[in-house]
This record gives structure tokens, C-alpha cells and sequence, in this order.
């Protein structure tokens, strides 16, 4: 069991924070005759599997490497077209490693603003109102997990006290305002438990080294190295014994 990776999400939709925590490796190497017996295609400034399947390799998996040499998106090490040089017989036999290629930084805030996007029209095609829009996204591979903070009329909000305790709605003598609609996304392994705890859990550190940090701005990227450091280990505690306790 696993946790992938964290996003945070601010309430318009950009990607504030974003942590890859644990990157499953399913990449391929396989040393190949000519003709290449597999049909690719560039894709976004990467060479990509178009058709046929072998040995692990899938369509849509990416030329990470050839002969042991990292590619740079359409180009070998050295400079070459990766279509031109697997074109050329006289380059054969070739090694050649396939699998998901990383995403960008560019990527992430794309696919973050989508999840933004998508977050809020499941809320608005909920039969009951008051949804509290998506929770849980299941595929056989991950699940992703969304927590989102409090929204409501301005004045009215979360608010946590300096001991982390969360209460909703009320106002402690001492507390720290949480901005309303940040999101917290974790995607893990679809077996490992406590999700739901460690999602209140970043929630609690996010409070504690994010927005009491006096030099971080609201809806600004997150740069806090006790942010980084604290939520790293609420994660191998999340993976190692599932849901945290009181005071953890």
C-alpha cells in the first residue's frame, strides 16, 4: 500500500502545492530488430506508443530511453530525432525503455484547475442541496481522495485553535481564520485505509505552518519548509499504521 501524491488546491482553481510522494516504477526495457514492430507517434513533445501491445508496453506509454540513454522529449541524448533514428536500420539492434512519462509542472496545473472544475459541477448536479461535492474518484489502480475546507458568507468559516483542534464554526479565543474552498487531494493505493483521517490531518498542518507562517500570503504557492517536512511525515505515518490518533 501507498500514497502517490498531495495537491492543493486554492478556492479558484490553481495549484498552490503539490508533493509526489511515491512513484510506482512500470517502465520497459526491451531490445528490438528493424523493423519496430510497434507504430509511434510524437504527443506533446514526446514520442508515444500509437498501436500494439507487447511484453508490457502499452499504448500511450512514452520513449523514456534508448540504449540506456535518457531521451529529451522528441530527442535522443545527442541531439536526434527519436522518429529519425528508430527509422534508420542502421541503428539496430536498439535498446529501448517505454512507460508514463512524468508529468510537467505545466501539466499539474492543468489537471489541478480541471479537478477545480470538475468539483464544482458535481456539486451542482447533486439532487440535495448543500452537496459536498466530489469525495472519493475510484479507478483499479488509485483513488483519489478530496477534502475541502468550510465555504460560506465571508466572516463565517473554519477556525482552528493553536492546539490543532478543529472546531466548525466557532471561534476559539485564540484561533487562525482558514480561508474558505481550499481543497486537499491525496491519491493513493485503492487498499490503503486512513485516507480520510490524514486529509484532516494535512488540513491541520496546513493551519499550523502554512497560514501562521507571517511571511505566507493566502492563495499564494506554499514554500514552508516545516509545511514540507511535517506533512512527509504524516504521510509515512498514514502508510505505516493507517489512521491517526488524537494528538498525533
Amino acid at each position: 500500500m501507498a500514497i502517490f501524491s498531495v495537491y492543493v488546491v486554492n478556492k479558484a482553481g490553481g495549484l498552490i502545492y503539490q508533493l509526489d510522494h511515491y512513484a510506482p516504477r512500470a517502465d520497459t526495457e526491451k531490445t528490438f530488430s528493424f523493423p519496430l514492430d510497434l507504430v509511434l507517434r510524437p504527443h506533446d513533445e514526446r514520442v508515444v506508443v500509437a498501436f500494439g501491445q507487447r511484453d508490457g508496453i502499452r499504448v500511450g506509454h512514452a520513449v523514456l530511453a534508448i540504449n540506456g540513454a535518457e531521451v529529451n522529449g522528441r530527442f535522443t541524448a545527442d541531439g536526434k530525432d527519436v522518429l529519425e533514428f528508430l527509422g534508420n536500420p542502421a541503428n539496430y539492434p536498439v535498446s529501448i525503455r517505454f512507460g508514463r512519462h512524468r508529468l510537467s509542472s505545466n501539466e499539474k496545473l492543468m489537471l489541478a484547475s480541471m479537478f477545480h472544475s470538475l468539483f464544482a459541477i458535481g456539486s451542482q448536479l447533486s439532487p440535495e442541496v448543500g452537496s459536498s461535492g466530489i469525495e472519493m474518484l475510484e479507478t483499479d489502480t488509485f483513488k483519489l481522495h478530496c477534502f475541502q475546507t468550510l465555504t460560506g458568507t465571508p466572516g463565517l468559516g473554519c477556525w482552528l485553535s493553536i492546539a490543532g483542534a478543529v472546531t466548525e464554526l466557532s471561534r476559539p479565543n485564540t484561533s487562525v481564520t482558514v480561508a474558505p474552498g481550499i481543497k486537499f487531494v491525496v491519491l493513493a493505493d485503492p487498499r490503503q485505509a486512513g485516507i480520510d483521517s490524514l486529509l484532516r490531518k494535512i488540513y491541520e498542518i496546513y493551519s499550523d505552518f502554512a497560514l501562521k507562517n507571517p511571511f505566507y500570503s493566502l492563495e499564494m504557492p506554499i514554500r514552508c519548509e516545516l509545511f514540507d517536512q511535517n506533512l512527509k511525515l504524516a504521510l509515512e505515518v498514514a502508510e505505516k499504521a493507517g489512521p491517526f490518533g488524537p494528538g498525533s
